[in-house]
């Protein structure tokens, strides 16, 4: 009897349900989106979702495939409010409708063009990377639009040169993705506005004491300089141009003088255009503004 009761139980145990694990509200934040995520009963901030998953969960839209606004003149009006927000998912989606009105409504944006570019600087000190590279790419995207818009912002408010600097500053620093994001802002920045008085608005940050800043810096200018018609670069000085070329190849980076040694060749033609000896009167040149080490480096880089 012992024997049969245990066969009838035996089918019961092997058919009872196995215990399910927990279940986990995240199981791939790389997939997450921002839409999908709870939100507190203020709406304000994400319940439960560690920081990384939010960094993860940005949609990073490249400028070409951007639209346009459907109603600009309406979204225009809480713009400001949406950058000056304490939620930073307010702000990059903010900084996100910033990059439609540079592309595609610019004339309604421009009023607030040096407010929206102090939001940027911000932003862009902001220790959260995914805000940080929206406000980059951001930049980018009124470099663009604005052009030499920029460069009569008033000197006053040192908006477009903070925005210059803190683009040099993240194109120095470790975090990849980041770092490659302000080198492309960087480069749509030469490319975008005339090289000359951009040239006169980075030569600043050339003696910046960060050297990778300073790296940063040497190839912009030597982006600008490539740019240049020669009746600019004598516009610009001749002399002052080799001065700066100078302590550049001096520099502890190689990116710093690579930059220089551009540099130098451009000036090289440009002072030697009309001469018939050329060495001779790059040699003169040199002489007459640089120390004897700077002239003999000089000399030695355009006869190589």
């Amino acid at each position: 009897m012992a024997l049969r009761s245990l066969d009838n139980a035996l089918p019961i145990a092997l058919e009872r349900p196995k215990k399910q694990p927990k279940s986990s509200a995240i199981s791939t934040p790389s997939l997450i989106k921002q839409t999908d995520i709870a939100m507190n009963d203020e709406n304000k901030a994400p319940c439960n979702v560690p920081p990384q998953t939010l960094e993860a969960s940005i949609e990073y839209i490249l400028s070409e495939n951007l639209k346009p606004l459907t109603d600009p003149e309406t979204k225009i009006q809480g713009l400001v409010g949406g950058l000056e927000s304490k939620d930073w998912l307010v702000v990059c989606e903010s900084l996100n409708d910033v990059r439609r009105f540079a592309l595609f409504h610019f004339s309604i944006l421009q009023p607030l063009l040096e407010k929206v570019l102090m939001v940027i600087v911000k932003a862009m000190k902001n220790p959260r990377s995914a805000l940080c590279k929206t406000s980059i790419m951001a930049s980018s995207d009124i470099f663009k639009a604005a052009g030499d818009i920029l460069l009569e912002l008033p000197d006053s408010s040192d908006a477009f040169q903070n925005v210059m600097l803190q683009l040099l500053m993240k194109a120095s620093q470790d975090k990849k993705f980041v770092c490659e994001e302000a080198e492309k802002a960087l480069k749509t920045l030469v490319d975008s506005l005339t090289p000359l008085p951009l040239l006169q608005k980075l030569r600043a940050n050339v003696s910046h004491s960060n050297m990778r800043v300073r790296a940063k810096a040497a190839v912009s200018i030597s982006n600008c300089v490539s740019k240049m018609e020669q009746e600019e670069t004598k516009e610009f000085g001749l002399v002052e141009l080799i001065k700066i070329a100078a302590n550049m190849l001096n520099d502890r980076l190689p990116e710093a003088r690579d930059a220089a040694r551009k540099i130098i060749v451009l000036l090289y033609e440009a002072v030697t255009k009309d001469e018939e000896e050329k060495h001779e009167s790059w040699q003169n040149f040199c002489q007459e503004n640089l120390s004897a080490t700077d002239t003999q480096a000089m000399v030695k880089l355009v006869s190589s």
